[in-house]
């Protein structure tokens, strides 16, 4: 059997943001009905590496069954020198004869399918009348979730904030071509939260960088930056004054700081979770009740959105060349 080859730059193109949210619902509906198998990721942490491996499979069955495999290394000082955090393949397998397929970009892979995701929850949990987004960090997160958020959600004012100021000042130069709105580069997390009715947390911070009383009411959060059971990005009482919902239950008990921090202090326990995304998208529970509710979505990152979105580029791949073929 032929193996595919899908590079980065070939992912970016055959995986336009607005295309991968649609996939992503698709694959949480899925997972929400019992159609997709995974096990949480293996982590593995040499001692004296200043980074970590992980393994992420996924099974989905049906009509075209599927393996996935996503083996991605985890580098957080990359971005010091231009480099993305997230470096790896996605690797697929046919769910029949568990032939080898396709070899795809995780690196692309993790940027677009995480903030689809984020994307997604921000278009069932935010108040429809959101228009203001602030975003903490600059990094390669920070930049494919204004291009997400952009698609579902009508932003009028983005305000940026990073732990070095003149990269928060690029991101806001860069970005004004991409996305139609007001960028503006903040100082200050508390100056760049206030008021905001989207807030993404894109930091590889191990204490939180946001707290409640900075947190207007009605604010959608999507806390992305961390699945290290020891670090967090928000603290305990925006955990306690809002309702959270998760990519995946067993994911947040397991890896979540943001959740286990503040269930460890005794202020949270299991039944703050409201509900995951996926049972949210099939109506199994509500979303947000109230339109000053404050909710959170807390973004692990599952096997099952990597094997979606790189089945989605080979299937697409693999129908171009065929009609590149027909053409000649």
């Amino acid at each position: 059997m032929k193996v595919s080859i899908i590079n980065h730059a070939e992912v970016e193109e055959l995986l336009p943001m607005n295309e991968c949210i649609e996939v992503m619902e698709k694959a949480f509906m899925a997972l929400a009905r019992g159609d997709v198998e995974q096990p949480l990721r293996t982590i593995f942490r040499p001692g004296t590496v200043k980074g970590v491996m992980a393994m992420m499979p996924a099974y989905r069955g049906g009509d075209a069954p599927l393996f996935g495999l996503k083996a991605i290394c985890v580098f957080p000082g990359n971005a010091a020198i231009g480099k993305d955090a997230h470096q790896g393949a996605v690797v697929l397998f046919d769910g029949t004869t568990g032939e080898l397929i396709a070899v795809v970009n995780a690196s692309a892979i993790t940027a677009i399918r995480t903030a689809a995701v984020s994307a997604l929850a921000t278009k069932v949990l935010a108040n429809q009348t959101a228009a203001t987004l602030a975003i903490i960090g600059a990094g390669v997160q920070a930049r494919a979730h204004l291009s997400a958020i952009a698609c579902v959600r009508k932003l009028q004012h983005v305000r940026v904030v990073a732990r070095r100021p003149d990269r928060a000042e690029q991101f806001a130069d860069e970005m004004k071509s991409e996305v139609k709105c007001h960028i503006e580069a903040f100082d200050t997390v508390e100056a760049a939260v206030r008021d905001a009715d989207i807030i993404v947390t894109a930091t590889t911070s191990r204490d939180a960088v946001v707290r409640r009383e900075w947190i207007a009411d009605g604010a959608h959060i999507n806390a992305i930056g961390t699945f290290s059971p020891k670090a967090r990005e928000l603290d305990t009482a925006t955990m306690v004054s809002s309702t959270l919902f998760v990519d995946r239950r067993e994911s947040a008990f397991n890896e979540a700081g943001d959740y286990l921090i503040a269930a460890g202090e005794g202020a949270i326990g299991p039944d703050t979770i409201r509900a995951e995304l996926g049972e949210v998208l099939i109506g199994k529970h509500p979303g947000r009740t109230s339109v000053e509710e404050i909710t959170i979505f807390k973004s692990l990152g599952l096997a099952m959105e990597d094997l979606a979105a790189a089945e989605y580029c080979y299937r697409k791949a693999e129908g171009l060349a065929s009609r590149t073929k027909v053409s000649l």
